[in-house]
């Protein structure tokens, strides 16, 4: 068994031309041609379990490979186990980590999809660390299914695996590069499948034993995720991608929020309000999506349609920046090795058992929530919203944590507090709404009874319903105690 600590960086066929013409390093590449044929079960039980299983050949040699590790974002730290094969069928042998966990079903193992690539590599000094650098260029196949790639990948061979970093801004000033968060095994099983046209949170699965740090790194990384696999399907024609992108960010801001004692480092605020930047270029799409959905007349149809259009394009010249791309390397970095890591402020916090640390953010929040909705219905919009934005923060933090709590009684109060808690916010949502309203007819040029057949009824029904889903929240029994 070896360790592999990679670097994924996407970026587009004719980038990687534009790459290859700057001629980045002083050496010649090495080409290699690869076809590589995974294997699985029927179910899929090898890549349930998080293990891959490949042949590869190049140039006329046949390597098996197994690789263990489950969903990253940019950085993959895996653990990989490799032989030499004298054909295109793997060799079960007891090197194999699953063998005892499969059991019998070793014997369903077939071939699912192959990749071949074009692979370029570069072996590459960057502070005192030698890096292999990896451009490929192919395609994916499954059945009659075809999927291309381009990707450059960073493995560190030796040294600080901050030079990773340095060497992907350094490439990154040539052409604009992306984290990966798709291996080429998690692209071909995405290829067995309907393709999707957005992506919901994944689960985080937590487990007892972790650290209040581990989980952070777990939860932090799976926002990440469902951020960028949402970002390439983003389009006017496809408004929930748009919402899972900002749903990612929310439950990122949130997890910075729920773990601030513990992340205050010389990078959090600067990171925390680049997020806050980037999901605000979002806003505006969001805005005009909901009110497009909501049922127009034509003319006035047509007039939000130009106004929502003219809002993508703010939005998807904000998210191809250099400054949004920027950012999501520094948040890969930062959550790898940044100081919080190490710095002795948050040495207590990192430490401690992370179902005590759950139970304590859950409390914390729950107050907040219970206090801030005292007699809603008398609150005014902008206190209400605050009070909407602590029960968003509640809603995530129990999901991220509620792994941890696993025993019936608790699942059954889990379902039952988050129930509560949705319904809340979708009153509180709706309110809010109608609050915001103005602000954005003011921006279309529209008349307020332009839009009054579209509106929900608000007044004092909607007060009263978001006060009594309050009480509801109240009653519900925590979960975590």
């Amino acid at each position: 068994m070896m360790p592999e600590t990679e670097l994924k960086l996407e970026l587009t066929p004719d980038d990687a031309d534009a790459f290859l013409a700057c001629n980045p390093f002083a050496e010649e590449a090495s080409l290699l041609r690869q076809r590589a044929i995974y294997f699985d079960t029927p179910r899929n039980d090898l890549a349930a379990a998080g293990f891959t299983l490949r042949v590869r050949e190049a140039n006329g040699t046949r390597t098996q490979t197994v690789k263990a590790g489950g969903p990253a974002a940019g950085m993959f730290v895996r653990r990989e186990w490799e032989r030499s094969v004298p054909d295109d069928r793997p060799v079960f042998d007891d090197t194999l980590p699953f063998l005892s966990m499969l059991g019998a079903k070793v014997q369903d193992i077939r071939p699912v999809f192959e990749v071949h690539v074009s692979r370029m590599v570069w072996n590459v000094v960057q502070d005192d660390a030698t890096i292999e650098v990896v451009l490929d260029r192919g395609e994916v196949m499954a059945a009659d299914r075809r999927s291309s790639l381009c990707e450059i990948e960073l493995e560190l061979k030796k040294g600080n695996p901050a030079a990773l970093f340095a060497l992907a801004r350094r490439l990154g000033d040539l052409v604009p590069l992306r984290p990966g968060v798709l291996n080429k095994a998690a692209r071909g099983y995405r290829l067995l499948a309907e393709a999707p046209r957005a992506i919901k949170a994944e689960a985080v699965m937590l487990h007892a034993g972790m650290s209040a740090e581990d989980a952070f790194q777990e939860i932090a990384a799976s926002c990440l995720r469902h951020f960028l696999l949402n970002e390439p399907l983003l389009s006017p024609g496809n408004p929930e991608a748009l919402h899972q992108a900002r749903v990612a960010l929310r439950r990122l801001r949130s997890a910075l929020s729920i773990y601030r004692e513990m992340l205050e480092d010389s990078r959090f605020a600067r990171l925390r309000d680049e997020l806050r930047w980037l999901a605000g270029s979002t806003g505006d799409a969001r805005d005009l999506d909901v009110l497009a959905a909501r049922g127009a007349e034509d003319g006035l149809r047509a007039r939000i349609e130009v106004a929502r259009t003219s809002a993508y394009e703010r939005a998807m010249e904000a998210l191809n920046s250099p400054r949004a791309r920027l950012l999501m390397l520094d948040l890969v970095e930062w959550l790898a090795f940044g100081e919080w890591r190490t710095a002795e402020a948050g040495a207590a916090i990192r430490a401690q058992p992370v179902r005590d640390f759950a139970a304590t953010a859950l409390d914390r929040f729950r107050r907040k929530v219970k206090k801030g909705g005292r007699d809603l219905a008398e609150l005014d919009d902008e206190t209400r919203h605050e009070v909407r934005k602590d029960a968003k923060k509640l809603r995530y933090a129990a999901g991220f944590f509620g792994s941890l709590f696993d025993t019936r009684r608790q699942q059954r109060r889990f379902r039952r507090f988050v129930d509560a808690l949705e319904v809340m916010q979708d009153r509180l949502g709706t309110l809010n709404d109608l609050a915001v309203l103005p602000r954005l007819l003011d921006r279309l040029d529209l008349a307020p009874d332009e839009l009054a057949g579209m509106l929900a009824p608000a007044g004092k029904e909607g007060l009263t319903e978001a006060a009594e889903a309050h009480d509801a929240f109240v009653d519900a029994k925590r979960f975590w105690r």
